[in-house]
């Protein structure tokens, strides 16, 4: 019968790869068990959306088969991710991630709100801050449009729709009342929507943006440390010029940027037609222009508007699309580039467990 010092040496032979380390100098092996020739563990990934789940799962049975003795492998994966943001009592959140663009047009809310479905649905406790005050689309985007009653102390209840926490003023404001407000009117509502929202315990949140590159993502930057940002364009080149200044504004702002997002790209059929209006490679250029991460292309596919427009989120109702395999494989990479941010090379996860 092995012993649990011998499958813990096993272990220090997986890498996380990733955090490039092995497992059991990131603390992410717990609950060894051993009983005749049955060997059971737990592995803690640094996220539940982790796109190399299925790789350490496979490496960590592999590893504890080959000691002498063992006759079965029982391993039960868990997550728990990683502390971003510090000292900020008020907003229990672990990760704020801010979904930017530098112009309108480009899909940014959509990018978000998928985003933020396909981390749920993972299993991820996750937050969706609309700060576009002036344009809140993310009611009708997740098909909900009230908020539930006030919590007994007098502080907002999120929506919630898709195992996703929200908040915007669309849910405050009737749907065709304009918001002419100036710069500290909109600074209020957002440090409301922070401070005075039962958010409860989020693993993300997710802060779609405005436009451009003036107040609101200011303020969402001085009130919340955020952990990382996410910046969308289109392909042509008029979209990289404003996406550009978006990316020079979180660099401003000490922001990390996690990467660009290309969305709208050319759809190509299984026939081999190409469907699409704004081309391709813009987002690849931009980033490597701007030595940041590519996180990948979005496909302009018609069941993403349509899904937009009916509350229904693709990553979810259509998820064989290409569009909504697209903005799965972004979910994982975020995940993954949020535990590198956070944890790096040395430090161990800590934190409560997830799943």
């Amino acid at each position: 019968m092995p012993t649990k010092e011998q499958v813990l040496q096993a272990l220090r032979q997986v890498m996380d790869p990733e955090l490039g380390q092995d497992l059991v100098t990131l603390n992410m092996v717990q609950d060894v068990e051993i009983q005749g020739g049955t060997v059971q563990v737990t592995v803690i990934l640094t996220t539940p959306a982790c796109p190399l789940r299925g790789q350490i799962e496979e490496d960590v049975r592999r590893a504890i088969a080959a000691l002498p003795g063992v006759e079965k492998v029982e391993v039960n994966m868990a997550a728990n991710v990683p502390q971003g943001i510090r000292g900020v009592q008020s907003v229990p959140v672990r990760n704020a991630i801010a979904v930017g663009s530098g112009k309108g047009g480009v899909g940014k809310s959509t990018v978000a709100v998928n985003l933020a479905v396909a981390l749920a649905d993972a299993g991820a406790r996750v937050g969706l801050l609309d700060a576009d005050i002036y344009g809140p689309n993310i009611p009708r985007m997740m098909g909900v449009h009230r908020l539930p009653p006030m919590t007994e102390d007098g502080k907002l209840r999120p929506a919630e729709a898709y195992g996703v926490k929200m908040m915007s003023i669309g849910f405050l404001v009737p749907p065709d009342q304009p918001l002419i407000w100036r710069g500290p009117m909109l600074h209020s509502a957002i440090r409301q929507f922070l401070n005075d929202v039962d958010w409860g315990e989020l693993d993300y949140l997710i802060i779609d943006l405005p436009p451009g590159t003036g107040d609101a993502a200011l303020s969402v930057a001085q009130l919340l440390p955020l952990t990382g940002a996410i910046v969308v364009t289109l392909p042509p080149k008029v979209s990289q010029d404003d996406a550009r200044r978006a990316v020079e504004m979180f660099r401003k702002l000490n922001v990390p940027v996690l990467g660009v997002v290309e969305n709208m790209r050319d759809l190509v059929l299984e026939d081999g037609t190409v469907l699409g209006m704004f081309g391709s490679g813009g987002g690849e250029a931009l980033a490597r222009e701007m030595g940041v991460p590519f996180l990948g292309a979005i496909p302009a596919d018609p069941e993403v508007r349509k899904g937009g427009d009916a509350g229904k989120p693709v990553v979810i109702t259509q998820p064989e699309t290409p569009a909504a395999k697209a903005l799965q494989e972004l979910a994982e990479k975020v995940a993954a580039a949020i535990s590198v941010q956070v944890l790096g090379q040395t430090q161990a996860p800590t934190l409560d467990l997830v799943g």
